[in-house]
């Protein structure tokens, strides 16, 4: 459990409502106190920091005007809620924050009532709001719906639908925090004074004053108001330029320094009583507090926990520096991010050929087929992507690469499990839903050398072609069994420990590390079992053929393991392949079952999916011990 012994406020205020008796000078103590506490606590186990830090005084003045939970306060990404949870009751298990059993490291329903709406992608939470808003609506409910998105969560074209789709007559209250990049950009002195003037309490009661006496003319009044209001928003947009939100026919208020903590409370207050649906823009600056954090805020996006390094670069990091290296030797080659380059490794590439690199925002959509399109007009795009985010641009995938037989290369980084993001990010479902697609090939590399040949290889394919790799590096428990020689010039299946072997293994991807270990605990018990390392997949005919030949024994059993969805994933389709071809001995899939997998405490997420050594070793002695 947590110690707050140090803090006056912080580990106090567990609820809302005891947020709401603090006065103005205990609230500045409480915030101070907050970033002092993200400070040491994510730095020393790892989350997201910088976006944290910005959102404190934001965070307490919704906590402060709104009432959690009846009110719906849905936070974009979730990745900015752990203000959020220290303040609704989380405080005390929050050095469990991303550990098995411990506290989402984004908003989750199970977890809080406070949580009404899980997340974890990107620009869902405008969509979500509008959801209980307008359900909300229709029970007769008071309620008030929160969606806070960041700029660059706006840029994802959900967004937008999502907007396209708002009543005017809502509870529904849309804060836009700007903390990046311009979103309205106002300019001139007599524009910045009117802006100010317009966040003041003032401002907002004069207006209503204007409102009640213009309508309560007899006769001309609504009339003569509605005059009033055109002439104010010709004059307002000669200033400031055309609003979008207002455009739509959406209230707009801001922008306001969202680290000002009675601004923010003031127009959030003022917000509350149009009983209509707003947007209001606030201004928040990343890590503030924080020296190195605002200085360097994408640095400080997700920290690492303390005394996790290697010498070793990440194979994010290998994709952008031999992307890079190929890109020198070919003008066509063009590189794509959704909104990621520092965390696919395509920043090395961005400095070197900035012309070539294309930041499309959080559209994975738009990404693929921007990349097809390419393709389609001779330049060789790749398009570096998580697998978790990969999943929304599953139709484009198949309507405009697939179908057209474009060579879009995809860089699915984060492939397999990830333990501390949860399931939310799991990279487990990109194998079935690529392996069902006409055309698609893919590799699965666990090495440097491995990642860097499937990349000189993918970019002279005629086809669509998928690279999947873990988050991490190469391992040398990897390297000294499976690639004594060193450097190789094939894309190939690689055994280890097959000769006369009793049973094998046929994998790919880092869970083969849980297969060494099921090998060496069997071998203690005088089975001799064997690993087959796919360094590719997909086609699964082919891949079908090379495993035969390197069976040896056709009557060996087979485990195939995976850490992947069981339906539709590499289990299934190679064991039908090899069906199809006559050659499948007894054999057992070992894969993610029919679930979501969370971690839970003192277990690796392995065990928890039921895929770790001890349960291949398992597996094995009673396939070996089953009659075909």
């Amino acid at each position: 459990m947590q110690s707050f012994t140090e803090y006056q406020y912080l580990g106090h205020v567990n609820s809302p409502q005891e947020l709401k008796a603090l006065d103005n000078q205990q609230l500045l103590c409480l915030n101070a106190e907050i970033r002092d506490f993200l400070i040491r606590r994510v730095n020393e186990n790892g989350g997201h920091l910088a976006s944290n830090l910005g959102v404190v005084e934001l965070t307490v003045a919704l906590h402060r005007v709104f009432d959690s939970p009846k009110d719906h306060m849905i936070w974009d990404v979730g990745h900015q809620c752990y203000v959020h949870k220290l303040l609704t009751g989380r405080a005390d298990s929050f050095d469990t924050l991303r550990k098995g059993g411990g506290l989402s490291g984004f908003t989750k329903r199970s977890e809080s009532e406070h949580d009404p709406f899980g997340a974890g992608h990107s620009s869902t939470s405008i969509s979500a709001a509008l959801g209980f808003a307008m359900t909300d609506k229709l029970s007769g409910s008071d309620a008030y719906s929160i969606a806070v998105i960041g700029d660059g969560a706006f840029t994802g074209g959900m967004v937008h639908e999502a907007l396209n789709n708002v009543d005017k007559n809502l509870r529904l209250v849309i804060v836009l925090n700007e903390n990046e990049m311009s979103i309205a950009k106002n300019t001139g002195r007599i524009a910045n004074t009117l802006a100010h003037i317009r966040r003041g309490k003032a401002y907002f009661d004069a207006k209503k004053v204007t409102r009640n006496v213009l309508k309560g003319i007899p006769l001309v009044g609504k009339h003569l108001f509605r005059v009033v209001k055109r002439v104010k928003m010709g004059v307002k947009n000669a200033l400031y330029g055309s609003n979008y939100f207002e455009d739509m026919g959406l209230t707009y208020l801001g922008p306001v320094d969202g680290n000002d903590m009675e601004a923010i409370e003031t127009l959030l207050r003022e917000a509350k009583k149009l009983d209509e649906s707003v947007i209001i823009h606030v201004k928040t600056k990343k890590g503030l507090g924080y020296q190195p954090a605002e200085q360097a805020p994408t640095a400080y996006h997700g920290v690492s926990p303390t005394g996790k390094s290697s010498e070793k670069p990440s194979f994010s990091k290998i994709t952008g520096k031999v992307l890079t290296e190929l890109a020198t030797e070919n003008d066509r080659i063009c590189a794509i991010t959704a909104a990621m380059g520092d965390g696919t490794g395509l920043e090395t590439f961005h400095k070197a050929y900035p012309e070539r690199y294309f930041d499309v925002g959080i559209a994975e959509e738009h990404a693929v087929t921007f990349g097809a399109a390419m393709a389609a007009n001779g330049y060789i795009p790749v398009f570096a992507v998580y697998s978790t985010f990969l999943q929304r641009g599953y139709d484009q995938i198949i309507h405009d690469a697939a179908l057209q037989n474009l060579p879009l290369v995809m860089c699915i980084d984060r492939a397999g499990i990830s333990p501390s993001d949860g399931a939310t990010h799991h990279g487990i479902f990109d194998v079935a839903f690529l392996s069902h697609i006409p055309g698609v090939k893919i590799y699965t590399p666990v090495t440097a050398d491995g990642l860097a040949l499937s990349l000189k290889t993918a970019i002279s394919e005629k086809c669509p072609v998928a690279i999947r790799y873990p988050n991490g590096r190469e391992h040398d428990d990897v390297l000294s069994r499976f690639y004594k020689d060193g450097a190789y010039t094939d894309i190939d299946v690689r055994a280890w420990n097959t000769e006369d072997a009793q049973c094998l293994i046929v994998t790919h991807g880092k869970i083969v590390r849980e297969a060494i270990k099921a090998v060496e605990a069997l071998a203690g018990q005088g089975i001799r079992a064997g690993i087959l390392l796919c360094e590719y997949i997909k086609p699964y005919d082919k891949l079908a053929n090379r495993v035969a030949e390197l069976i040896g024994n056709p009557d060996t059993p087979i485990v195939f393991l995976e850490e992947e969805i069981r339906a539709g994933g590499f289990g299934m389709m190679l064991s039908d392949a090899m069906a199809r071809n006559g050659i499948l001995p007894k054999h057992v899939i070992m894969a993610i079952d029919d679930n979501f997998v969370h971690q839970t405490r003192d277990e690796s997420v392995y065990t928890t999916a039921g895929i770790d050594s001890k349960c291949i070793a398992d597996a094995i002695v009673t396939l070996m011990n089953t009659e075909n």
